[in-house]
């Protein structure tokens, strides 16, 4: 009873605690990497939770000054592909918040519903660098920091399910964005990209075939673009059947408009050269995911201006889709001109550390530093719309700065102190380090009494 009692109380504190102001600080004498440059004995200056200036000038009188001479400063990474804060346990179900079976509601699945602010999983990618997430919905296709898929997807076909509506959907829902900052207020944006599985994946959910999913997909299409033209007589009950609910059909009108771009996994050279063609033509705003044979299309990619969520050290032909995969990947898709930005591994919920070493065997592969950087912090940050607000140490753009004890794509360098929108973070709450320290001995060499032996 008294251990429930002190559970209860500290759970109450946790609740009620005031959020930890920005400071004003400078941080002094490092080699910073702004995202897009890099800066000898460079000076960051964050005021009010944003960055103010980088260069080389002295700090400011007066202001609390961070002395980082022998270390290197970045802005915090992006994860991109991410399950932070939605899903803990892939093979507990009840803890995985990515995806949705109902076929009412495909399209319109918001997994920022989902995101939980005390999940296990943020201090530790904290550990890694990690500052800001793009949490995306799961579907048979996903990779990346996705749970595994336990919904039966195999089995899915296409056809008219419960209500009238596909059954399964041709879309897993709608991506958000989230800080990784402590505290509870962590959203900073739902719904920034719609998903949906094309390739083998897409082909399993529309029938069997990939000419199927891709007829069946723009006739959805002209059914949202029927629904917006005709809301009304949808209203009266006057239009045919549709294969979408009301709220499938509202949450794809960005997506014709172009205003929400939709996140397309997909693997296969020819693949990919379908899905560029069917952006042209229903003008949609697509960003690749997986792109595992993109080095083949590169070309064409970078002409039709579509980015590449990548990861970087898928090399081998573990499927048709797959056949030529090959670390240089990343290298020939940045060499190209298209903006990349790189993933975690498959589980990377609890490894996002993850992230900058994939970084870094790119570069082994031919992808250059500066390119690698970038892709783990501005261009997500480009990707998303957020151009400016985060991912870059930039006049402007919010305090989210790691100073790391050596190359961050260094698997032994470790991050010294995290800033997110400039409060400096807690590296000691992780699950992992606390169950580490409970059962050290203390500075007397004795043991919890509970864990004596």
């Amino acid at each position: 009873m008294r251990m429930t009692s002190i559970m209860a109380a500290v759970a109450a504190t946790l609740l009620t605690a005031a959020p930890v102001l920005a400071q004003d600080v400078a941080i002094t004498g490092a080699k910073v990497l702004t995202g897009t440059s890099v800066i000898e004995n460079g000076t960051v200056l964050i005021r009010n939770g944003r960055v103010v200036s980088v260069g080389t000038a002295a700090a400011p009188a007066g202001i609390r000054t961070i002395d980082a001479r022998g270390k290197i400063v970045s802005p915090g990474i992006v994860a991109v592909d991410s399950g932070l804060a939605t899903s803990e346990v892939s093979s507990v179900r009840g803890t995985n918040d990515l995806s949705n079976s109902a076929n009412s509601l495909t399209a319109a699945f918001d997994v920022s519903y989902g995101i939980d602010p005390w999940s296990f999983t943020l201090p530790t990618a904290r550990l890694g660098g990690v500052t800001r997430a793009v949490v995306t919905p799961q579907h048979g296709g996903s990779g990346g920091g996705h749970s595994h898929d336990d919904s039966g997807f195999d089995d899915m076909t296409a056809g008219a399910g419960h209500g009238g509506f596909q059954s399964p959907g041709l879309f897993a829902g709608q991506a958000a964005v989230i800080s990784l900052k402590d505290g509870t207020d962590i959203l900073v944006k739902s719904k920034v990209a719609m998903t949906a599985p094309f390739g083998e994946a897409g082909a399993r959910v529309a029938g069997g075939s990939r000419g199927g999913q891709f007829v069946l997909f723009k006739e959805t299409l002209n059914e949202v673009r029927a629904y917006q033209r005709n809301k009304a007589a949808y209203d009266r009950g006057d239009m045919r059947a549709l294969s979408l609910s009301r709220a499938d059909l509202e949450a794809l009108i960005p997506v014709i408009e172009g205003r929400m771009p939709l996140i397309v996994t997909v693997n296969r050279a020819s693949d990919i050269r379908q899905v560029l063609r069917l952006a042209r033509e229903e003008g949609l705003k697509v960003i690749l995911d997986g792109a595992a044979e993109g080095w083949l299309v590169a070309d064409e990619i970078a002409a039709a201006n579509v980015p590449v969520l990548i990861h970087p050290i898928t090399n081998l032909p573990s499927n048709f889709e797959m056949r030529a995969a090959r670390m240089q990947n990343a290298a020939a898709l940045n060499a190209a001109g298209v903006l990349i930005a790189l993933k975690g591994n498959e589980g990377a919920n609890h490894r996002a550390r993850d992230i900058r070493y994939n970084a870094g065997n790119a570069v082994s592969h031919g992808l250059p530093f500066e390119a690698a950087i970038a892709a783990i912090t501005v261009n997500p940050a480009r990707i998303f719309g957020f151009a400016g607000q985060f991912g870059e140490l930039k006049a402007g753009a919010a305090g989210d700065v790691v100073i790391w004890s050596g190359d961050p794509l260094e698997p032994l360098s470790q991050p010294e102190a995290v800033l997110i929108d400039g409060v400096e973070q807690p590296l000691d709450t992780a699950r992992n380090l606390q169950l580490r320290d409970r059962y050290l001995p203390n500075a007397a060499g004795n043991r919890a009494p509970a864990y004596t032996y």
